[in-house]
């Protein structure tokens, strides 16, 4: 009986040891299962992260989704997987909203041991997962800050930006404490985005640190299109050559010609016209009348001398040399028809004024006037003489070559010129109440250290179209009026300083110094009682009417800044195209300056094109006001401080690169 039990314990033990070593077969086969199975999980990691990079240069080269399967599938065949599934798809909006991905899954049967020491045929699948991102453009910038440290964009107050198609980026952070930033990317380059009270609206927000904005405000995007990624903020204009070849020309300009005394031989007689003549001219007196008339001939003269009352006709074909000066009493009437006339010694066209036909005059150094009414015909004028209009004086010349000492115009007067150069080597000066029209023709100015042009209060200076050069300030005062003409660059050795209305002609122009506008008020358009002349309706086919500053297909190259005030309503327009040695295709304002930047006291811009400061800080401020009509406008500036009104930017189309960041390559993201 007891040995019968025994017999029964000792066959309970064996099954259970038997059970036992069944226990520890599987577990030992599920040991090694699992570790086959860590190592065909890193194979198929490996290969589908080749997998995914291979696909991913496939698809930016064909930009077709039907390479990305082929493409995976027979890169793990060539890496021993012939039994591998592979699936390889573009998903969307990995890793940041809008971008694009190429996701590769490599899975592999792993056979289970136990079920083959059993005869059974189980198995489980060993999956790897691999993302590889795809390169992006970015969203071009529009508003672009480049400093590296504190706020490179921020509003205030009741400010705003708006640039719904572009993005707004700045290297360091962005700052809304205004009223609202709308753009299609807000972008952090390596700062923290940062809102107060206001609204951020934008399809996507980058940001390197952090983005900050009260719990109570939803006025911002949602999470999904918040994203904290550093991103690459750039100038796109940093190295452009076109920039570059046009500052070499700072400072530059070109010299008139200097004007010299005419040659006039001594030994003439005095020439003198009154009741009682001298002996040269009695001769020519008819009868005992106050008419003298001089017929054709070549005269040597000493001094001429016409009193008062006397009238004096020179007959045409002359020519007549003066020694020591021409003085004309008041209420002659003087007529020189047309000749040639070389005066030195000095000249005064008494109160009523002279004429002179065409042909050419050429007046030295001394006390040069002219009163009354004056006309000069077609020729070349010269006077070495600053020429001084005063009091009501009017003087018409015709067309040909004008070089003057220096030109002075005020109290009412005023002085046309006809189509032809313009050269004067002193400066330009018109007081209040008058007027310079210059026909087309080259313009070169020289005051250098002084004033090329100096208009007071509602003194005017309009020129044709020709070559221009400044050695030397332009200066205007409130209520004056300037018109420049079209040509391919127009150079100043100097400040341009306005405070009046103007009219920029299409080109570009080189300003060594600085560029201030402190309009407001005197808009155009603008006509002439003088020539019956109209000007500010149109540049260039587009309307102006209505601003104070306007320019159409300019560019502006300058050494120092550009500041606006004073309540200025400006319209600049950037060339479409690029001209050889003249405007820049969609380049407005370019310095490198490192002067601060103020457009401010109530400025209501309205500029296309770009505007690139990256060296200078600029605030907008007071009410300014700067946008675009519909039309492109880039700020690129060191910072950019929106503290009033408002500022609107778009994308030109001829300032290449991405602000707004992106990505060159395709990496593996996961």
């Amino acid at each position: 009986m007891v040995s019968g039990v025994m017999r029964d314990r000792r066959a309970g033990v064996s099954i259970l040891a038997a059970l036992s070593v069944l226990g520890l077969i599987g577990m030992g086969g599920l040991a090694v299962d699992l570790n086959r199975g860590y190592e065909m999980r890193i194979v198929n990691q490996q290969v589908a992260d080749m997998a995914a990079l291979a696909a991913g240069v496939a698809y930016t080269g064909s930009q077709s989704a039907d390479v990305l399967q082929p493409t995976a599938q027979d890169l793990a065949v060539a890496q021993g997987l012939r039994d591998a599934t592979v699936a390889a798809t573009l998903v969307s909006d990995v890793p940041t909203s809008g971008a694009k991905a190429v996701r590769v899954t490599v899975t592999t049967p792993l056979r289970i041991s136990l079920a083959r020491v059993l005869g059974a045929a189980a198995s489980y699948p060993v999956a790897a997962v691999a993302t590889a991102s795809l390169p992006t453009q970015g969203t071009p910038a529009c508003i672009i800050g480049l400093a590296t440290s504190g706020n490179a964009i921020e509003t205030q107050g009741g400010a705003s930006i708006n640039a719904p198609d572009c993005a707004v980026a700045g290297v360091g952070s962005v700052s809304n404490k205004g009223q609202s930033i709308t753009a299609k990317a807000l972008v952090s380059g390596s700062g923290s985005v940062i809102n107060d009270y206001g609204t951020i609206a934008a399809d996507q927000v980058r940001y390197a640190v952090d983005f900050t904005n009260p719990s109570w405000n939803t006025n911002v995007p949602a999470a999904d299109k918040r994203v904290r990624q550093a991103t690459s903020v750039t100038d796109p204009l940093a190295n452009d050559a076109t920039l570059g070849d046009a500052r070499n020309l700072l400072g530059t300009y070109r010299n008139p010609r200097a004007p010299t005394n005419p040659v006039t031989p001594g030994g003439g007689a005095a020439w003198s016209f009154s009741s009682t003549p001298s002996p040269a001219t009695a001769d020519f007196r008819q009868g005992q009348t106050s008419n003298f008339s001089v017929p054709a001939g070549r005269y040597t003269i000493d001094t001429l001398d016409i009193a008062g009352g006397i009238r004096v006709t020179f007959a045409p074909g002359s020519v007549v040399t003066v020694a020591r000066g021409v003085t004309i009493g008041g209420g002659s009437t003087v007529t020189f028809g047309d000749g040639t006339y070389r005066i030195n010694g000095g000249f005064s066209s008494g109160s009523s004024g002279v004429t002179f036909g065409n042909g050419e005059l050429h007046i030295g150094q001394g006390n040069v006037s002219f009163a009354g009414t004056n006309r000069i015909g077609d020729g070349n004028v010269t006077i070495a003489a600053p020429l001084s209009l005063g009091g009501g004086a009017t003087l018409a010349i015709g067309a040909g070559n004008h070089l003057f000492g220096g030109i002075s115009v005020g109290g009412g007067s005023w002085l046309t010129l006809g189509n032809g150069a313009l050269d004067v080597t002193g400066a330009i000066t018109v007081g209040g109440d008058s007027s310079i029209i210059a026909g087309a023709g080259d313009v070169t100015l020289a005051n250098p250290g002084g004033r090329a042009i100096d208009l007071s209060g509602s003194g005017c200076l309009f020129m044709g179209d020709g070559l221009f050069s400044a050695n030397g300030d332009i200066v205007t005062a409130g209520g004056s009026r300037l018109v420049f003409g079209r040509t391919a660059n127009h150079l100043v050795n100097g400040n341009l300083q306005i405070a009046g209305s103007v009219l920029f002609g299409a080109g570009r122009y080189t300003v060594k110094g600085g560029f201030t506008n402190g309009t407001g008020g005197t808009t155009w358009p603008y006509s002439s009682s003088i020539t019956g002349q109209r000007w500010g309706d149109t540049l260039e086919g587009v309307s102006v009417s209505g601003y104070d500053m306007a320019g159409v297909g300019v560019t502006f190259i300058l050494g120092g800044t550009v500041n606006l005030g004073g309540g200025a309503k400006t319209k600049l327009l950037a060339p479409a195209s690029s001209t050889t040695g003249g405007g820049v295709a969609d380049i407005l304002i370019d310095s490198l300056t490192s002067v601060d930047t103020t457009w401010g006291a109530g400025s209501d811009n309205l500029f296309v094109g770009t505007v690139h400061l990256p060296n200078s800080a600029v605030t907008m401020s007071g009410g300014n006001s700067t946008q675009s009509g519909g039309r492109c406008f880039m700020l690129i500036a060191l910072r950019v401080v929106v503290s009033g009104g408002a500022a609107a930017g778009s994308v030109c189309p001829g300032v290449n690169g991405s602000g707004g960041g992106g990505s060159t390559s395709v990496e593996l993201i996961a």
